[in-house]
């Protein structure tokens, strides 16, 4: 089970889920992807089909129950348990496959484009979205927003070689990425020297039986999980078994500069830098559009503007909560920690290297809300199910639906196991932050620091203020 690694010119073992022997069997298996996302592209499918053609009510439709509910928190605790899971088993991509085999993909990606701007604005997009057109409450959106992100995929994957849609569009995929920074596992090297040694490379450029990286992530360079969608092909494609799914410390990337294939050094990229303020900073947000707080700020908003239309409110939210707060937040405290520590650099480059301390955080936020609505809404599928097949067969089967079903846990369980992983994010945070901080005033790392624990700490306040707050059952009956 120990494997050998490098890490600059020190050898040492690591654990591999490779070498387990059903899963590792299993994932070395050249089909092993396809096996997870057929059957992912056959509920989507049925997604589809009953959010177009079902019940319109969100609660007794399987496109609004299985999408905004049950989806979102397994995600979340993929990326916790093992990693980016849902890019590895996406549905979305293995029509691609098609446009492939018909020799489509020719096309470079423009470079304009090659970064994660267009991802940072349509994730923001995305949530704006969601809350702008209630998409948690209607599955016939849903079901367009499924077959919208299909025909995406397909169209820019299918035209540009280096799967772009998932590298700098898909705000899934962005959200994905993110999450997958403080995740346990990553696609990496097993020996070093033997990728010195090899000389058709094929992990980056692949062969005539297997094509090599989507995302041309070159494995001997490649360190950490950014811009990894665990597509498994390095590791079908390399002749001398040298890639596996290694354990590491989770969150250790986040307090290292080093070089990265494909991405560089993410200290220096103001884009990465964004996407993780999005991430964060759209956690609170995404609570705070569900607590009653937000209707009163919403109508002093639209007195002020003199409107009732909800877009021009919806967007000063936005613009406040994603823009101007991360911005003097990020910037005092930079301000602060810089000054503190007697440091000269510019603020934005301090900036740009504590903002993925703020990842644990964020991560915590977004687990505790997703898993407070999937386990309200956790048994709510069973009645979708048994509704469903008694309207196509004309004989309930599976019995009458039960609607009246309840939560997986007992409602009193719920609030300590939201701080828990407020509590667990916000250590984390102070860890990375901590480890960053040692780095800059290595004498004194305390003055480089402080601002960022108090930063951190004021935003766990904030983050238990709203999961404390009464909270839209969205999507349930209980609504």
């Amino acid at each position: 089970m120990g494997v050998i690694e490098r890490v600059g010119s020190v050898h040492e073992p690591s654990a591999d889920m490779i070498t387990w022997p059903l899963v590792g069997r299993f994932l070395r298996w050249r089909h092993a992807r396809s096996a997870l996302q057929v059957p992912l592209l056959l509920v989507a499918a049925l997604l589809v089909w009953d959010g177009l053609t079902g019940p319109q009510l969100a609660p007794k439709n399987l496109a609004t129950t299985v999408t905004w509910l049950h989806y979102r928190g397994f995600v979340v605790l993929a990326l916790l348990i093992f990693g980016n899971a849902f890019c590895m088993a996406c549905p979305f991509m293995w029509p691609r496959l098609v446009a492939e085999r018909l020799g489509r993909a020719r096309w470079m990606w423009p470079r304009p484009l090659r970064s994660k701007w267009p991802g940072v604005v349509l994730l923001a997009a995305f949530l704006f979205a969601y809350e702008l057109f209630d998409l948690w409450a209607s599955p016939w959106w849903t079901a367009w927003v499924i077959v919208a992100y299909f025909l995406v995929a397909l169209a820019v994957n299918g035209l540009f070689r280096g799967a772009p849609f998932c590298k700098y569009l898909c705000p899934i995929g962005q959200f994905n990425f993110v999450g997958s920074l403080i995740s346990p596992l990553e696609i990496a090297v097993r020996n070093h020297d033997v990728c010195a040694s090899c000389t058709t490379k094929d992990c980056f450029r692949g062969h005539e039986a297997q094509r090599g990286c989507e995302l041309w992530l070159f494995q001997e360079k490649k360190y950490g999980n950014m811009d990894c969608t665990f597509c498994l092909d390095c590791i079908h494609a390399c002749p001398h078994e040298n890639v596996g799914i290694r354990f590491r410390l989770p969150g250790s990337e986040l307090w290292q500069d080093r070089l990265r294939s494909g991405v560089g050094r993410l200290w220096r990229r103001p884009d990465v830098a964004a996407l993780v303020t999005v991430f964060t900073f759209g956690a609170l947000l995404n609570a705070f559009g569900m607590v009653s707080p937000v209707y009163a700020l919403e109508a002093w908003l639209a007195s002020q503007l003199g409107t009732t239309s909800e877009w021009p409110v919806l967007g000063l939210i936005f613009l406040g909560a994603l823009v101007v707060e991360p911005a003097l937040l990020l910037g005092g405290a930079g301000w602060l920690s810089r000054t503190w520590s007697g440091r000269a650099e510019p603020l934005l480059a301090v900036v740009m290297r504590y903002v993925y301390a703020l990842v644990p955080f964020g991560m915590g936020v977004w687990a505790a809300h997703y898993l407070f609505h999937v386990l309200i809404g956790f048994w709510g599928v069973v009645p979708i199910v048994q509704n469903l097949v008694g309207e196509l067969t004309g004989s309930f089967w599976l019995g009458r639906p039960r609607w009246e079903l309840g939560p997986a846990v007992p409602l009193e369980w719920l609030d300590a196991l939201e701080l828990g992983f407020i509590a667990l994010g916000t250590w984390g945070s102070w860890l990375v932050a901590y480890r960053l901080a040692c780095r800059d005033a290595p004498q004194k790392p305390w003055t480089a620091f402080l601002p960022w624990a108090i930063l951190i700490g004021l935003l766990a306040l904030t983050a238990v203020w709203l999961m404390l707050q009464p909270m839209e059952m969205r999507g349930t009956f209980l609504a």
